[in-house]
């Protein structure tokens, strides 16, 4: 078993817990996880918090009773009911979040996934959640869709913390970098403090071999396929994405694009990396945690990854893996007939929306029952 109060020394990397829940809270297992598992911020989304009230509603009765007397709107009383949870977690790690001058030590709360495609409606729900919070280690999670990229550039402008999720290709997660410096000239232009705005984007890595390797099953079974040479690309998509994400963050954020604003002490939008529970029992059950154990990046795990992870990981500084490899792996790819950045992932994003409006009705649903 790893001690892994000392991992974030170890690898550069700070680890999140995917998982928001006031049993968590209430029942000790943030703080342990604060204190004794290295944990340095928290990510939630619809399907993780309707999951946190359908496991442990006694945590949210008399909440939910209170605010029903007050409030007949089932939105307003969602938000009412879980800016508690986010507040709660806000304070067990704002020691964190003060200790990293603002690095570490955040909770995620997502907007409504109904708003994707709206940016005016992103930018209002995000000024409501951060008032209702009122904690200044929220987080604000918007997604990497065209109004949501919009939408992030504006919040940056304005002084929000930002973490912008669903991003499963080069291209999304390239929009988002150009938009984060857009918003910080904007909001630097000002002489405001260069440590007020901070946000990470959130790249997804299993969900794309899933997608991936179900599309090369179907190839080797055709007639005319080389079986063996096609499943042989399986279960590399996702790392060669990470690869190629982490070679553009450096290019940027290390580069001449950012050089005017480092200078004035503005932080980079740090990648982090999501969906990294191995969905494939095939695979290593740390697939998406030790390759990607890399300087000025976050892994955000779900409790099953993260015990894992102190059980049995191999935890130490990582070289970044060679993007040339992974360019040449959505060449093969490409060559036969899945392109990485358009149908991968233009498809998983527009599904990875699906599945959130799904967990957000099914959390109203529970709230109105």
């Amino acid at each position: 078993m790893h001690d892994l109060s000392t991992y974030t020394a170890t690898t550069g990397q700070s680890l999140w817990l995917d998982n928001l829940s006031r049993a968590h809270v209430f029942e000790g297992k943030l703080k342990h996880a604060i204190e004794h598992l290295g944990i340095r911020g928290v990510t939630s989304n619809p399907s993780i918090l309707d999951k946190a009230l359908r496991e442990s509603p006694a945590y949210y009765r008399a909440d939910l009773r209170n605010l029903r007397l007050d409030d007949t709107n089932i939105e307003t009383i969602y938000e009412l009911l879980i800016a508690r949870d986010v507040q709660m977690a806000c304070d067990l790690l704002t020691p964190l979040w003060e200790e990293s001058l603002g690095l570490d030590g955040y909770v995620s709360w997502e907007v409504s996934p109904a708003l994707a495609h709206d940016a005016d409606a992103t930018v209002a729900a995000a000024a409501r959640l951060r008032l209702l919070a009122g904690r200044d280690n929220l987080m604000i999670k918007v997604p990497a869709t065209e109004a949501g990229v919009y939408a992030f550039e504006e919040l940056t402008a304005r002084g929000y913390k930002v973490n912008v999720t669903l991003i499963f290709g080069l291209e999304q997660l390239r929009a988002v970098f150009e938009a984060h410096l857009r918003g910080l000239r904007r909001w630097m232009a000002h002489s405001h403090d260069p440590l007020a705005v901070r946000s990470v984007a959130s790249v997804f890595l299993s969900r794309v071999d899933t997608l991936v390797d179900n599309q090369l099953n179907a190839l080797a079974s055709a007639a005319n396929a080389d079986q063996a040479d096609v499943l042989a690309l399986r279960g590399k998509a996702a790392l060669a994405l990470a690869s190629q994400s982490y070679a553009l963050y450096q290019s940027i954020y290390h580069g001449e694009a950012f050089a005017d604003l480092r200078e004035l002490g503005v932080r980079p939008q740090n990648l982090l990396w999501a969906s990294t529970a191995a969905k494939n029992p095939a695979y290593s059950d740390l697939i998406y945690v030790e390759d990607v154990m890399l300087p000025e990046t976050i892994n955000t795990l779900p409790d099953a990854t993260l015990a894992a992870l102190a059980d049995h990981a191999v935890i130490q500084h990582r070289t970044p893996p060679s993007a040339s490899a992974a360019q040449a792996h959505y060449a093969r790819l490409a060559s036969l007939g899945i392109h990485m950045d358009k149908e991968i992932a233009e498809g998983l994003q527009s599904d990875g929306l699906r599945l959130f409006q799904q967990g957000f009705d099914a959390l109203l649903a529970q709230i109105n029952q």
